[in-house]
């Protein structure tokens, strides 16, 4: 399967469509509990790991153009791949995600403060190469798991795809912040009947 480009679009653009005439739907497929630390107003969550199974739903029923965000762009330019091969057309990735939209002073909405994914994936990482590496002083084997992860993280640049990402975001840590996203998909159907009509 070729990839097709990712689409992107600027924060400021976005802040003003939004102002202008909020004829665009956001949809925030970080983790509920990244969206419950900062996301934009208005913005509905649709976790990366649920999208797939709502893809077809969506393309049925939102009849805005869509935004995706995440915490840096690279989640959400996955998300733009499995809605375009659900056949969803007019999606767009937020250029930077949720970091440059906060760096353009663009509204944000703030809950509890969690770490975001990509932050608790680099912790994970280097704790368990500093643990191989200094373990191996005991073991020589553990050299092996170091290497493991580096290799792991080398493939996930090269995919742009993340193993320990997506197993991170299953963590209760993660899941803390309440996500019914069967409901939020029908907030998102619902608006845009209401639109319609």
């Amino acid at each position: 399967m070729t990839r097709t480009p990712t689409t992107t679009v600027a924060p400021h653009a976005v802040a003003d469509r939004l102002q202008r005439d909020g004829d665009v739907r956001i949809l925030d497929v970080r983790t509920p509990a990244e969206y419950e630390s900062a996301h934009i107003p208005g913005s509905y969550n649709v976790p990366l790991d649920t999208l797939a199974e709502h893809a077809q739903e969506l393309r049925r029923h939102v009849d805005e153009p869509v935004v995706l965000v995440c915490q840096s762009g690279n989640r959400a330019a996955q998300a733009e791949q499995r809605l375009a091969a659900a056949g969803m057309a007019n999606v767009t990735v937020l250029d930077g995600g949720m970091l440059a939209w906060q760096s353009s002073g663009a509204p944000v909405n703030r809950g509890h403060q969690r770490w975001s994914l990509e932050r608790q994936v680099r912790l994970v990482a280097g704790g368990i190469v500093v643990a191989g590496i200094a373990g191996s002083v005991a073991l020589p084997w553990l050299k092996y798991v170091s290497g493991g992860v580096g290799a792991g993280l080398a493939f996930a640049a090269l995919t742009d795809t993340c193993a320990m990402g997506s197993l991170l975001a299953r963590l209760p840590y993660n899941r803390a912040a309440s996500c019914d996203v069967d409901a939020v998909v029908a907030e998102l159907i619902d608006a845009s009947a209401s639109r319609d009509a």
